[in-house]
């Protein structure tokens, strides 16, 4: 058996665990520069705020009633890896689907213990990190997705929804569950699928495989198999490599100087540099671009890009940040007032087997090796020391790029200075 847990409400409720008296409110999370709310408390749903709203244009009412917060990236990340580490405790295999989302091998728990075992483990985990977790028990990863829905949104489950692939529970769900809902079904398959008289989850389990198969891919055929709860789903089949990356975020504030906007570059290309060697990846060309903001009236307006191909495909931060930087000094102009700039890494290629090229320029062993081993060691001081303990180059404080976030809370499990304090008496 497989189990997906999932911590409800995740940003809200790692908030919520270091100030209760969040509890009960309306509580909402901002995306960078305290633009849109990307994450819900119940309460503040029931108020009718929709995902992704923008702040600015919530009507007063509601912004007093409810808390929004700035995005605690650093928290939540953190509160994810505590997470994590409790479920290892009660499986030897556990698999991060997101921030939020773990799978875990249930195999060798016998049938009639899961519930207990599932509901022993959303005790340790709430008491041990005050966050609030739902399973769902299933043969299949997507029977188990079903399951976890189910146990969130039906208060009888009391948290842990175990469903086997055979029952009339399983066949009542999936027969009121619309195929678009399902995790793997994007929007556009749905509606080919509606095409072929396919509506729902147990339609789509009652269909041929290999007819799913001609039609859509491999893929979908599998999630035909995992319907009918035989395993043939790996997290990886739905997460494949990315194409491309891109880095990019508004300003705080409109900025002309170019120390500024080469800061803002520098900084973005180091993150898309550390999402390719995440993925295994090397990039052949970096895309720059940068623009001014289109709502001052009467202000000059200018936005431009540029691609940087690389001498040979390479995850060096140091690689990256020269040729973007290269870009922006080849697109950058004097007299406007940028509000956005980025960077997008193109034409990605597997680290592992890449076809050479007549074009590039020869790298020895020996220096490839030399890259690796420091951009290795680079990832690992960050990931282990926090981010940002090894950058290249150092910001200007309170620079006009940086993320505008007056309203994050601290980051407590991060950062000595930001450590809880207890008074007493």
């Amino acid at each position: 058996m497989i189990a997906l847990v999932d911590v409800n409400d995740f940003y809200v409720s790692c908030e919520r665990a270091f100030a209760p008296r969040l509890e009960g409110l309306p509580v909402g999370v901002l995306s960078n520069n305290d633009g849109c709310v990307v994450a819900r408390s119940r309460e503040l749903k029931a108020l009718g705020v929709a995902m992704g709203a923008p702040m600015h244009l919530l009507p007063p009412a509601i912004r007093r009633q409810a808390v929004l917060l700035s995005s605690n990236y650093a928290l939540y990340g953190d509160m994810s890896r505590r997470v994590n580490a409790i479920l290892a405790e009660f499986s030897p295999d556990v698999e991060v689907y997101s921030i939020d989302e773990s799978f875990l091998g249930f195999a060798g728990i016998e049938p009639a213990t899961l519930e207990a075992h599932g509901q022993r483990l959303r005790e340790t985990v709430r008491r041990d990190t005050g966050l609030p977790v739902c399973v769902g028990v299933a043969p299949t990863r997507v029977l188990a997705k079903v399951a976890n829905r189910l146990a969130k949104r039906q208060p009888a489950f009391e948290g842990v929804c175990p469903l086997e692939a055979d029952s009339d529970v399983t066949r009542h769900v999936l027969e009121r569950l619309p195929v678009v809902e399902l995790w793997g079904v994007a929007r556009r398959t749905g509606e080919r699928l509606a095409l072929m008289g396919i509506d729902t989850a147990w339609q789509l389990r009652q269909a041929d495989p290999a007819r799913i198969r001609r039609a859509f891919s491999v893929v979908m055929e599998r999630l035909v198999w995992e319907l009918r709860g035989h395993p043939a789903i790996d997290i990886e089949d739905l997460a494949e490599p990315r194409q491309r990356i891109l880095v990019s975020r508004s300003f705080g504030r409109l900025t002309g100087e170019p120390s500024d906007l080469q800061a803002a570059v520098r900084q973005h290309a180091a993150r898309a540099a550390e999402k390719l060697r995440r993925q295994g990846s090397l990039a052949r060309a970096v895309q720059v671009f940068l623009r001014t903001s289109p709502f001052p009236v009467g202000a000059p307006q200018y936005r431009n890009s540029v691609v940087v191909p690389l001498a040979r495909p390479s995850a060096d931060s140091r690689d990256l940040l020269e040729a973007a930087g290269r870009g922006l000094a080849a697109i950058l102009r004097e007299g406007y007032r940028y509000q956005k700039c980025g960077v997008m890494l193109l034409d990605l290629v597997s680290g592992q087997a890449r076809q050479l090229s007549l074009l590039e320029e020869v790298q020895s062993e020996t220096t490839r090796g030399r890259s690796q081993r420091l951009m290795a060691t680079v990832d690992r001081l960050n990931r282990e020391m926090g981010r940002d303990t090894v950058r290249f180059g150092l910001p200007r404080q309170d620079s006009p790029w940086a993320l505008r976030c007056e309203r994050r809370t601290p980051r407590y499990t991060t950062r000595w200075d930001e450590l809880m304090r207890v008074k007493t008496g």
